[in-house]
Parts: structure tokens; sequence; C-alpha cells
């Protein structure tokens, strides 16, 4: 475990930087990650969720990002950290997840569009509305949607041609869409939600998913994403507020966030 003092020693007075530099050992590393992490639910606690996030969380949420980017990278560093702090195992599988079946599809050869994501407190809302429907876990759809598009933030259809904030493929979309439009944030969850629910989600999530996206790469990272929003009441608006990094073939570039 880590020392209470090497915790206590990095109390965070400001929020780091967007370039703050990432310690490059386990003991550091593992020990900005969870002071990092503390200081970044006190900062989710005082956010009013009708309005964007708060400067100080959109910091913090991005270091934590970037802390975890980075272990999925090193795998002799990540299980050192993981060690050391095993709250941080199923992000880090998760990016490692993502990161796999990325490699596997082409990158991005047209300029990526991004937008806004809708507010915090009317995605939850249309989650639960959609649980309700459909029987599907509104923390399931949360981490779908969080992969899919960052929430809606990722504007580009896919290399496959999947379109909105959910990425349905057209013809999926006419089935399942319910007559709504695929590039609306609301109609797209309730279309997810039918299909999943279509696929015996309420009894087999991770069959459902495999419905969605045949990679067990996929489903492990949206199960693992969908256990933390479960569990950890700040889990949802965590993820919001990480950034959008996209896939280039001159490697990963965030195109979201604070510069």
């Amino acid at each position: 475990m880590i020392p209470a003092g090497l915790v206590l020693a990095l109390g965070l007075a400001l929020p780091p930087p967007p370039t703050a530099p990432i310690p490059a050992s386990p003991r550091p590393l593992a020990a900005a990650l969870v002071q990092t992490e503390r200081s970044l639910n006190e900062a989710i606690d005082r956010w009013a969720t009708s309005a964007a996030p708060p400067r100080d969380v959109t910091l913090l949420a991005l270091y934590v990002q970037r802390i975890i980017r980075a272990l999925a990278a090193n795998v002799r560093l990540a299980a050192a950290v993981v060690r050391l702090d095993p709250a941080a195992a199923d992000d880090v599988a998760a990016r490692t997840d993502l990161a796999a079946l990325a490699s596997s599809s082409p990158s991005l050869r047209v300029p990526p569009r991004v937008g806004p994501a809708p507010r915090a407190d009317r995605l939850l809302r249309w989650y639960r509305e959609a649980q309700t429907r459909f029987g599907v876990r509104w923390q399931l759809l949360a981490a779908v949607n969080f992969v899919e598009s960052g929430f809606g933030r990722i504007r580009n259809a896919s290399t496959a041609g999947a379109q909105g904030p959910m990425q349905f493929e057209p013809a999926t979309w006419r089935a399942y869409g319910l007559g709504g439009d695929v590039h609306d944030p609301h109609d797209a969850i309730l279309g997810a939600a039918n299909y999943l629910a279509a696929n015996h989600a309420a009894s087999d999530e991770r069959a459902a998913l495999f419905h969605y996206n045949h990679s067990p790469l996929y489903v492990d990272a949206v199960a693992r994403y969908t256990r933390r929003i479960t569990h950890d009441r700040r889990g949802f608006l965590r993820y919001y507020s990480w950034q959008v990094y996209v896939r280039t073939r001159a490697g990963y570039r965030r195109v979201t966030g604070p510069r």
C-alpha cells in the first residue's frame, strides 16, 4: 500500500495544468493518482451538474485520464501501480482493451469533428427514462455512450459508417431507432436501449454488448466502465469530465479540453 505520508505530501493546492508532468516510477505515480482522484471527488461534489464541468473538475479529470492512458501503454508500470492502487485496475484494463481494439481499425484520415456533450443532468435523465422504458440499466447505457462517442462529443461517423452518439449503422437504426434522429442524443439513447433490450440485456449484459459490437475487447471495456459507474456514485460524472483523444496516423491526439 502507499504510505499515508507520501499521499499527504502530494496535496494539491491547485489543479494540475493540462501538460503537468506524470511521475515515471510506480510509487510516486500511484500516490499522484490517489491524491488526484481524492481532489477530483471533492471537486465533483461541489459541481452543480446543470452546468458544464468547472475548471478544477476538468483539469483534475484530465490528469487522471492522462495517468490511466500512460499506464495502459506500459504493462510493467501498470502492474506495479495497480498493486499499490487496486482501484485503478478497471480503468487501466478498459483503456488497454480499447487501445487494442483501435489498433485493428484504420486510423482517422479526416479532421475530427467534435462538439460539446449534452449537459450531464440531461444525459442522466435520458438514461433513466430509457431504463424505465426498456429495462436496460442506465449505467450500461452511460458506459456505451462514453465508449462510442465520449458522450456525444465525437461527431464523425465511424470507419464502418456508424453514426450518432450511440454509433448505429443505418440498417440497425432503421430497425431499432423508433423513428427518431440517429444524431439526436435523446433518440439515440432510447434506440440503444431498445436494441440492447431486444438482445436480452436485462438477463445477460455481456451477450447484449457483443451484439452491439462483436469484439470481446469492447464488451470487456464497457463492462468495466459500467461497473465503475454502478459502484462509484461519482463514476458517471468522472467519465463525463474526461476528454476525447483520436487515433491518427501520427499517434493519439487530444481534440477536446483545455490547452
